[in-house]
């Protein structure tokens, strides 16, 4: 058994934690930038070392908006994680996409408006390369397995991300669906951003629970619509993970692991003191 941690899991709605983990421990994480929604679960599942965080907290304490994703994926970088891979609620904003499928994005489309989405400021410039937001290396591995336990998948799709905790408007609705949409949440989009600029593979897997209201043949959500499909789509969710997570190589070969390298604008003699000690496990490689 490998004891390093390479591999992070967020949980999302539904998800506050991992029966399936071993040799438990909790750790509990100071960030430059507060506290993570709540202790890292450090566990071992099929014989690797992975960390567990809920993002909502255990609980489900916190909206999307009151999500501290810079803390969340800071702390994950600390532990020496490299991997994530994020569970997230979703709407369907397509037919042929029903509740209780998962949805493996590729894209995503922010639409949020009063959140933190990068590391950098404070005297350092970096603009990461983002057109491709999610690791293809882990993308695929999570939708193959999930074709291999039978769970009804789709490969790619755009997901975009709304601010909440309201639901969509119907006009909202059927607006994102003419813009080419194809699933809706209020998390992600700031995650990913934050794992591409800390080096950190990052997927998602997206448990459809809702047609969200445009579907003039389905009810609208509502928030005990979507705890009820929830509750059936976390096994599912749960066995995928469980199943990918040994099949993860521990080299990296793909452009995640060196976003960075032709990022940053910033002379490194320019940088201040404070954000280099701040971002030291970000920056070290390329600074030292």
């Amino acid at each position: 058994m490998d004891d390093k941690i390479q591999i992070g899991i967020i949980g999302g709605s539904g998800l506050y934690d991992m029966q399936e983990l071993s040799d438990i421990t909790a750790v509990s994480l100071d960030t430059p930038f507060g506290k993570p929604s709540d202790d890292y679960i450090i566990g071992t599942l099929e014989g690797v070392r992975i960390a567990f965080l809920p993002r909502h907290s255990n609980g489900h304490k916190l909206i999307p908006s009151e999500i501290n994703f810079r803390s969340n994926i800071y702390g994950f970088k600390q532990l020496g994680v490299s991997r994530i891979i994020s569970v997230t609620a979703v709407g369907s904003l397509a037919e042929n996409i029903h509740p209780l499928d998962i949805v493996i994005p590729d894209q995503f489309y922010d639409c949020t408006k009063h959140r933190e989405s990068t590391f950098f400021g404070k005297g350092l410039a970096a603009h990461i390369a983002f057109a491709d937001p999610t690791c293809c290396d882990i993308a695929a591995l999570l939708y193959e397995t999930a074709v291999e336990t039978g769970s009804p998948v789709h490969r790619g799709g755009t997901l975009i991300c709304i601010e909440g905790p309201a639901f969509s408007t119907r006009a909202e609705s059927n607006l994102y669906r003419r813009w080419g949409m194809d699933i809706i949440g209020m998390t992600s989009i700031q995650e990913a951003k934050l794992s591409r600029e800390a080096e950190i593979c990052y997927a998602a897997m997206a448990l459809v629970t809702d047609y969200d209201c445009w579907h003039d043949e389905e009810t609208d959500v509502t928030a005990a619509a979507v705890i009820e499909n929830l509750e059936k789509n976390i096994a599912q969710a749960k066995r995928i993970i469980r199943a990918t997570v040994p099949k993860i190589p521990p080299a990296r070969d793909c452009t995640c692991a060196k976003a960075l390298e032709k990022a940053m604008m910033t002379a490194a003699e320019s940088i201040p003191d404070e954000t280099r000690r701040d971002l030291a496990p970000i920056l070290d490689k390329y600074l030292s």
